[in-house]
């Protein structure tokens, strides 16, 4: 690691003489209604080692070192501060104790718990620590904002299957909760998962020169997660209940911050949950780690509902990440900024598409008003303008840019070469590149050294030089994810060896117990090399020991299903029972090792089964990012 650059001392000044460094509200939010919390919010995991833990984060205090953005410090700070606190009588938060908030909204007969956080153990300790405080009452219901991992994996430390049967507790989520959850995690799982150790920084180590925080909230964690389906599912907006005594008015924000997602209303407590989808930062509108674009018109339009709805109605309003604001002044200038944020975004963007401007030109382009830069709760510490302006161009136009220079370009490796042929070669590009980087041209400097390093992996001089810039781009970034991601990139080109994980997918039992047949049968499909399945012809029966069957078509290298099955038609049936899917999901190989145990018992050409699983290709969860 290296001392921070003159240029990025200049930026970190001209950071701090823009912002208002002397407003302490957030502080005071932040540490209002403290009751207790547990030393360093320090927590073992089932399996050993810790699951959670401030102690790693200590450093975070004082002013800002000079490899942090001051802003990005200050956030790191507010995030620091861990423990239970009560938001407004009968309505508590556990905030501190993993990336998410836990709320605990107590009722008639128990206590409701909104969004048991990611991990067993995180949300377990959670509900200790607020019963230690509030008594020992019994969790009498679940609500699941949206279906983030970090907002239901943890629910089995604060309830059981069990419980929920045998006490009828409802688990309350909004409607396409439970599809859009397996959707994430499993689809789109590999590439996602090693996206996001760049986004979150997992591997980095805690420190002021590494990891300092994630925007949403200190860092992830680990432990065991969970998974219990909802049964009772919400469908309409401004849909009202009574849950263990407690009024409940719901508001359906879908394809906001999640594709499934809703804010919760509290008229007799006068409080307004939004979920995910107003925090104190400028929110993704497609976050690093890579999802569906989210709809910024939409999410404008449902904050503008909540302000018109609710705010007048609200004394506080609080959120599953970050601290609540109180009193109608404070909550008007959140939520309305909030509401803002997203609408100017989204506009302006689609202004300048419509002057023909690209996604990058917009980026360099765009600028947010002053007022509504300058508010803490505007920055972009998760979030960031630039990739913001990217996910609103993909969500209406795709990742084309119009131009036909770019229709179909060379494949990275490829024009790696050509590039820096063009340029006379890899010595004299680094030489111009220690120019640029003693110029401060940090960005300049690593797109460059891109291609050198594409075109030959094995240049060292290359790597190290964008290594460094990658790691001054880092120190300079207010974006935690950024910071992070550049971070980690630098970490991996001074890395000679890459590290190996385990592959398939990491997915709980309980997911894989909900899982329908037909979700594995999506994964297994994406598996299948087309060219090499092109000439296999084949109709399978998939058949679990519960009941559940699928009836398989394999043409011309692709695999449809259906509910149902060939009947007599069938080539083959394959029996499985259903545990079989979580194991093979998790280790891909042992799918065609199991064609001839007994956790694959197969009726019919067998064969014809066998030359179908050989199609199946198996993903390495740590493929290269900043390299060929």
């Amino acid at each position: 690691m290296h001392p921070a650059h003159p240029a990025t001392l200049a930026a970190h000044a001209q950071t701090a003489s823009e912002l208002n460094f002397n407003d302490t509200r957030d502080f005071a939010d932040a540490r209002r209604g403290f009751i207790g919390t547990i030393e360093d919010a320090h927590i073992e995991a089932d399996a050993g080692g810790v699951a959670w833990t401030m102690r790693q984060h200590a450093f975070v205090q004082g002013d800002a070192p000079h490899t942090v953005n001051p802003s990005l410090w200050r956030l790191s700070k507010l995030n620091a501060i861990h423990g239970l606190f009560e938001v407004t009588a009968g309505i508590y938060q556990v905030r501190g104790f993993c990336l998410a908030n836990v709320t605990f909204v107590e009722g008639t007969a128990g206590v409701i718990v909104i969004d048991p956080l990611t991990f067993t153990e995180h949300a377990r300790a959670a509900l200790a620590l607020y019963r230690r405080h509030r008594g020992d009452r019994p969790v009498t219901a679940v609500i699941y904002t949206h279906s983030h991992r970090d907002h239901y994996g943890g629910v089995r430390g604060v309830i059981t299957p069990e419980e929920v049967k045998t006490r009828g507790v409802p688990i309350i989520a909004p409607n396409g909760f439970t599809q859009e959850a397996f959707s994430e995690s499993i689809l789109a799982g590999v590439p996602m998962r090693r996206r996001s150790l760049f986004q979150f920084g997992t591997s980095l180590e805690p420190g002021p020169m590494g990891h300092i925080d994630s925007g949403l909230g200190k860092a992830v964690g680990r432990g065991g997660d969970g998974f219990i389906a909802p049964n009772m599912v919400i469908t309409a907006t401004r849909e009202h209940h009574h849950v263990d005594g407690v009024e409940i008015t719901f508001q359906m924000t879908p394809g906001a911050e999640a594709p499934a997602e809703m804010n919760l209303f509290f008229p007799r407590h006068r409080a307004l949950n939004l979920a995910e989808n107003a925090c104190h930062t400028m929110h993704n509108l497609c976050p690093l780690r890579g999802a569906k674009t989210r709809d910024a018109l939409a999410w404008a339009r449902y904050l503008d509902e909540a302000l018109d709805q609710f705010a007048a109605h609200a004394d506080v309003v609080l959120a599953q990440h970050h601290w609540p604001v109180w009193g109608a002044a404070r909550i008007g200038e959140f939520l309305g900024g909030q509401r803002d944020l997203y609408r100017y975004l989204h506009d302006q963007t689609l202004r300048l598409m419509s002057h023909g401007l690209t996604p990058h030109e917009i980026a360099d382009t765009l600028m947010m008003p002053n007022k509504l830069s300058q508010q803490w709760f505007a920055r972009g510490y998760y979030g960031a303008v630039a990739h913001n302006v990217q996910a609103i161009y993909a969500h209406y136009l795709g990742p084309y840019d119009g131009n036909p220079a770019r229709l179909n370009p060379l494949a990275p490796d490829k024009a790696a070469q050509r590039y820096v042929d063009y340029m006379g070669g890899a010595d004299a590009v680094i030489a111009r590149a220690r120019q640029d980087f003693a110029a401060g041209e940090f960005r300049w400097v690593v797109q460059v050294l891109d291609h050198v390093v594409f075109a030959d992996p094995g240049n060292w001089p290359a790597r190290e030089l964008a290594a460094n810039a990658m790691e001054q781009l880092g120190y300079q970034a207010e974006s935690a994810t950024w910071r992070n991601s550049y971070l980690l990139g630098a970490r991996e080109l001074r890395q000679r060896h890459k590290p190996k994980v385990p592959q398939g997918i990491a997915i709980s039992p309980d997911v894989v117990a909900e899982l329908p047949l037909a979700s594995f049968l999506e994964f297994l499909a994406i598996r299948v090399n087309g060219l090499q399945a092109q000439d296999l012809k084949a109709r399978f029966d998939w058949q679990l020991d519960d009941g559940d069957c699928q009836r398989l078509t394999l043409s011309n290298g692709a695999l449809n299903h259906l509910a149902g099955s060939h009947g007599s038609a069938a080539d083959a049936t394959i029996r499985t029972s259903r545990a079989q899917l979580a194991r093979w999901l998790q280790a891909p190989l042992l799918l065609l090792d199991d064609l001839a145990s007994e956790h694959l018992r197969i009726d019919g050409n067998k064969a014809l089964v066998a030359a179908f699983l050989q199609t199946l290709e198996v993903f390495d969860p740590m493929f290269n990012i900043v390299q060929a």
